[in-house]
């Protein structure tokens, strides 16, 4: 007959069904949502306005037309063709001083733009001043056309019945 001591049995959890290991944990409820105050729901789209109206004011102040400021656009620099955002700088700089006809005469599209990123942020701002989430959805069909634009945007300008578009 063997001595050897048997082992004290293990305490277990009840409804583990293994020794040692707790059962199931007990249910947790999300927390309620804690309302945001307005302050804090423009936050984003106030700094984000502030961060355009300091790069503007930049461009404003440090003319793109002397050179040596800003870097050249490597597309124009080594293959000679203008992307869709050469004039870009120069148009910022011309909208900054008011003078929207020289600023379509650099970079219509960039002016598009402008006025696009307007319309956007009012929509952002009234939407957060209400407590509403922005989104934008667009569907892939509208990324494709953007990038279309674009694309037909730079053959144009490059090419000479389009030099009204170049910078």
């Amino acid at each position: 007959m063997d001595a050897s001591p048997t082992p004290a049995a293990a305490p277990s959890v009840p409804g583990s069904g293994h020794p040692l290991t707790p059962g199931p944990p007990p249910p947790v409820f999300p927390p309620a949502p804690v309302p945001v105050s307005r302050f804090r729901r423009l936050a984003t789209p106030v700094g984000v306005m502030a961060a355009v109206i300091g790069a503007f004011g930049y461009v404003g102040a440090v003319d793109p037309n002397q050179p040596g400021h800003y870097p050249v656009c490597p597309l124009l620099r080594f293959a000679g063709l203008y992307c869709p955002g050469c004039g870009g700088l120069r148009s910022a700089h011309a909208v900054a001083h008011g003078d929207i006809a020289a600023a379509l005469g650099s970079n219509a599209l960039a002016v598009v733009g402008y006025g696009i990123f307007a319309v956007l942020w009012v929509v952002w701002m009234t939407r957060a001043s209400r407590g509403r989430p922005m989104s934008i959805a667009a569907k892939p069909v509208v990324w494709w056309g953007i990038g279309a634009v674009l694309l037909i945007f730079s053959i144009v300008r490059n090419l000479p019945f389009g030099s009204a578009l170049a910078p």
